[in-house]
């Protein structure tokens, strides 16, 4: 009978470990994650440099499979400590922390495939979490719900700009042809990106005076097309700060036992994603 308390009593400790962030021993154990994190970044990126490679390839690749194997096994004891793994899996975090750990064993089958460990820097987000900002953790959910609000209307805006810029690099492989560069309509799709971003390469530019014309108005129509998505999104952004109003701020410190999830109101009693009992 003893037994099954004594699990439940070493997971809550763990969750308490790994997902708190109001304790010394989580503080602690973030505070050290985040360092390993910023070292096997610093790994990945001076294994790249050709001549540091030559000399100390060797050492670095096992340094990278020792922080690999480190955050193998600190994968498992999250998944291990929560109630409900799976959705922990499926959470923004869980699914970084495994993409975080999968690139160095695709390296064995895929050359190079450890140059993409550099998403590990997804997980230095944590870091609000330690220093307990929450006020940056609750810009940043209102500015994903802002993004997400705007999600219709930036479709179709972008719906919009593919429409405009088929129709201008069309009209200019009619007027400006092979002999200006244009061989195709999707080399002039591709010019009309590029100068309606307001990126201008110059590696195709217009030689006729109709041509130049053409990409005279869209150069001005871009400026005015960049500014629509900052617009929807400071919109929705206006809206949810009226509708916020001076609400309370998430307490970082309480994580829930079952998922994970952190962010909840002082006195919450309940997970805000899960439903769990805090």
């Amino acid at each position: 009978m003893n037994q099954p308390r004594t699990r439940a009593a070493w997971r809550s400790r763990l969750n308490e470990v790994i997902f708190g962030a109001d304790t010394f021993a989580g503080k602690a154990f973030d505070l050290v994650l985040i360092v390993a994190i910023v070292s096997s970044l610093a790994v990945v990126m001076l294994d790249s440099v050709k001549s540091i490679n030559r000399e100390y390839g060797t050492l670095l690749r096992a340094a990278e499979w020792t922080f690999t194997l480190l955050f193998t096994v600190e994968y498992v004891l999250r998944l291990s400590c929560v109630d409900r793994p799976g959705r922990y899996a499926r959470s923004f975090f869980g699914v970084v922390d495994l993409l975080a750990i999968l690139p160095t064993y695709a390296s064995l089958f895929v050359p190079g495939a450890q140059a993409l460990l550099v998403i590990r820097t997804l997980r230095i987000l944590r870091v609000f979490r330690v220093l307990e900002l929450s006020s940056y953790v609750t810009e940043s959910e209102q500015l994903a719900r802002a993004l997400t609000a705007s999600k219709r209307k930036i479709q179709v805006f972008v719906f919009t700009v593919l429409i405009l810029v088929v129709i201008f690099g069309s009209l200019m492989y009619l007027v400006e042809g092979a002999e200006g560069g244009f061989t195709s309509i999707p080399r002039g799709v591709y010019w009309a990106i590029v100068t309606m971003t307001t990126v201008g390469y110059g590696d195709i530019a217009p030689q006729s005076s109709l041509g130049q014309a053409i990409a005279a108005c869209i150069m001005v129509l871009g400026y005015g097309i960049i500014a629509v998505p900052t617009g929807i999104v400071s919109a929705e952004l206006t809206l949810g700060d009226r509708r916020r109003g001076e609400g309370r701020k998430s307490s970082m410190g309480r994580a829930c036992p079952a998922c994970g999830a952190d962010g909840h109101a002082p006195d919450a009693a309940y997970c805000r994603l899960c439903g769990a009992e805090l």
